[in-house]
């Protein structure tokens, strides 16, 4: 009997068509349809998988990354885009089940013309962006959004960012805004600098190098130290740091209240406590004359033997009440001398190195404290508000937190001659730890985040991620928000003329060090490459020789009593 043939096999079922992954909001909508209660449903949206391109002052904000019990631009923007409808209730305050991602996390204070965020939100109704900066402080601007794959990560995307730092010209210059240690080496020296006259001369102390941090001194600490120099007021300093003159204090000031101490109390960010009394400026209001100080105005013969110190200083006492004169302005300016030696300077960046003390909180030994630089760069000046700046413009793979703001601080140390340009050759070691000056973080800002290797992939299939069809809006936006507020900055509290004040040998001992520890790294250094064997060359083809003609001539007891001075005699050939 014949086997039956199997029954022909069913259809598959129909399968749900997918939704349509346009933008235009109605594909992706429900169909309308009555309810139970014959009202008509609501349409539901779909998310998508975007990259938001904004920009943003950080004035007045913790930085870029959401920390909790701080106001940061990332917890603004959260906040913006549930109150938008970009997120539901469900998710709101949870970036995690949205797949939220930021391009770069910017210190406090440093602001951004291009930063890119990822993840996904409800943006299909019309006016997404207008929604958005509704809910957003001014000072904060989205200015689209793109498309992305369901794998984009503003952060693991993200090949490059420029980074641009506006760095006052005048912070190039050593005689601007000099030290009291600078102020003293130069008397007598036929280039006197002036002091300070346009700021607070305390500048800032280094936490745990020197002085006491938050703490206020008791009177037993207040009283003068054995061996310290008194000025007029009855203060005291460091014998070391302040050479007594006359009866005033290290500045040639007298009866002046912006005295420096070695022990005034700090703040938490490192500035002094003193400046809470300071003007907008940080200068004081009110200069006491030296009439006023009972202890300044009793000895003639002091007093005129310290108006003619003064006045070499810029101050002349036989004006009224010791008016002293306002500081001529300074004919230095960025020549294509200063910008080659600039330039010279931030070249060492370039390339592959150890960043570690660059940085705060990464070892020499971690990974991550390895990082590339592709360029770094100061070829032009712009003038803000009566202010020349030089535009300073780093481009990275990546940088650690304070990474530019302390290259930055260490060239211009570097520019300032505080510290030898030597410094370099051991600056990257990782078994050398300098103290590097962080520089203010009001000129620093984000320029743009470049998503090259992930553009060229999708280029077929989705927009790119640039800031190309938005660059008029972030050039309004950083001349609207963020060269205003640098140059207000710099204008009503000095933040880098104050600065420039700490950049000396007493706040940053190992600078002075490096005068003679780095030259000597350095010839240690080509030792160890090569110069060995140049030596051994040398003593092989020639000392020995001479030696060996010397001997032949009978000149043995010769060679024993110059035996000090035969390296003198053998090293000639060195200058062929």
């Amino acid at each position: 009997m014949a086997a039956s043939s199997p029954p022909p096999p069913s259809p598959p079922p129909a399968k749900r068509p997918k939704m349509s992954s346009s933008s235009d909001p109605e594909p992706d909508a429900e169909p309308t349809s009555p309810s139970a209660a014959g009202q008509p449903r609501c349409p539901r949206y779909k998310r998508r998988k975007v990259a938001i391109l904004l920009g943003y002052c950080g004035a007045g904000y913790q930085g870029m990354q959401k920390n909790p019990g701080a106001r940061t631009i990332e917890g603004d923007l959260e906040e913006a885009l549930y109150q938008a409808g970009a997120v539901p209730e469900a998710d709101r305050a949870a970036p995690r089940r949205y797949d939220w991602a930021r391009a770069a996390r910017t210190d406090k204070g440093v602001s951004a013309a291009a930063q890119v965020v990822s993840g996904r939100f409800y943006v299909d109704p019309p006016g997404f962006i207008d929604r958005l900066n509704a809910q957003l402080a001014q000072q904060i601007r989205a200015y689209g959004y793109v498309r992305v794959t369901n794998s984009f990560s503003a952060k693991k995307f993200c090949d490059r960012r420029r980074y641009l730092y506006l760095l006052p010209v005048f912070a190039l210059d050593p005689s601007a805004h000099p030290d009291r240690e600078a102020v003293m080496a130069s008397m007598g020296s036929g280039t006197e600098l002036t002091k300070c006259l346009e700021c607070s001369e305390r500048g800032r102390k280094v936490p745990g190098v020197m002085g006491r941090e938050g703490k206020l001194l008791s009177p037993a600490e207040n009283a003068p130290l054995e061996g310290a120099v008194v000025n007029s007021h009855g203060e005291s300093g460091a014998a070391q740091c302040d050479p007594p003159i006359s009866n005033t204090n290290v500045h040639g000031e007298l009866g002046s209240s912006s005295d420096e101490k070695l022990d005034l109390p700090v703040s938490g960010d490192g500035t002094e406590a003193g400046n809470a009394g300071l003007g907008s400026n940080g200068v004081g209001d009110a200069v006491p004359s030296a009439d006023a100080d009972p202890s300044a105005g009793n000895d003639e013969n002091k007093l005129e033997a310290t108006a003619t110190e003064l006045k070499v200083q810029g101050v002349d006492f036989d004006k009224s009440n010791g008016e002293e004169k306002p500081p001529a302005k300074s004919a230095f300016s960025y020549t294509d001398e200063v910008k080659e030696r600039f330039n010279r300077i931030l070249k060492y960046y370039i390339g592959t190195h150890n960043f570690h003390n660059f940085t705060t909180r990464t070892k020499a030994e971690d990974p991550a404290a390895k990082r590339f630089i592709i360029s770094f760069a100061a070829d032009r000046v712009v003038s803000l508000d009566g202010i020349d700046f030089v535009r300073c413009e780093v481009v990275g793979q990546s940088f650690m937190l304070h990474q530019i703001r302390k290259m930055i601080g260490l060239a211009v140390t570097v520019m300032r001659n505080c510290a030898p340009e030597s410094i370099y050759d051991v600056a990257f070691r990782k078994d050398v730890n300098l103290n590097v000056p962080t520089a203010p973080e009001v000129g620093l800002y984000l320029d743009e985040c470049m998503f090259t290797s992930y553009n060229k992939k999708w280029k077929d299939t989705h927009e790119a991620v640039s800031m190309d069809p938005y660059c008029e809006d972030a050039e309004r936006f950083k001349v609207k928000y963020i060269f205003p507020h640098i140059a207000a900055m710099e204008h009503k509290e000095g933040a880098v003329a104050l600065w420039l004040h700490s950049l000396n040998h007493r706040n940053y001992p190992d600078f002075r060090y490096m005068e003679t520890a780095g030259a000597e790294a350095k010839v240690g250094t080509e030792v160890a490459a090569g110069a060995e064997t140049n030596v051994g060359a040398d003593v092989a083809t020639g000392a020995e020789a001479n030696v060996g003609a010397e001997v032949a001539a009978g000149a043995e007891t010769k060679v024993g009593a110059d035996v000090d001075s035969i390296e003198e005699v053998q090293l000639p050939g060195d200058n062929k």
